[in-house]
């Protein structure tokens, strides 16, 4: 079974490990520091709840091959691929104030992102376009995992 949020041990395994992330992680791979890094999950669950205007690059091979292999493949996602530039905190994400309060506020966009009853509906993916709830719940997973990752 795929790893997701839709799982309870998934999502609390995803949960403990951004606990656990310190101001000082330092990273593995890339540029953007742990605090960083949290306000670009926070970006980026947000955005996929349309609280975040996000630009658009999906094409035929990104919504089709792509998507498949980044959500359904064992693969795990590879360094360096350049993120949009609203989710960039280099250029127009959102900035890092204060590392606890960033961490509740990702803490509250996954548990707002994971909910049974959810107020919001899902925008297109900037790259794999359409999803179901299934895909949301694993691309949240593989992309929280990936950045954790990141820090160790």
């Amino acid at each position: 079974m795929k790893k997701s949020l839709l799982n309870a041990p998934d999502k609390a395994e995803i949960l403990a490990r951004l606990q656990s992330l310190q101001h000082t992680s330092q990273r593995q791979w890339g540029r953007m520091t742990a605090h960083q890094m949290m306000c670009h999950l926070t970006d980026s669950f947000v955005g996929m709840m349309g609280g975040k205007t996000v630009s658009n690059k999906s094409n035929f091979f990104s919504r089709s091959v792509m998507k498949w292999v980044a959500l359904q493949s064992s693969l795990t996602w590879p360094h360096g691929v350049k993120t949009m530039p609203e989710m960039d905190q280099e250029i127009g994400g959102t900035p890092p104030q204060e590392f606890e309060q960033d961490r509740h506020k990702l803490q509250q966009a996954i548990a707002r992102f994971t909910a049974a009853q959810r107020d919001f509906a899902f925008v297109p993916h900037p790259i794999f376009d359409a999803m179901s709830e299934e895909e949301w719940m694993i691309w949240g997973y593989k992309h929280c995992d990936h950045h954790l990752r990141q820090f160790g």
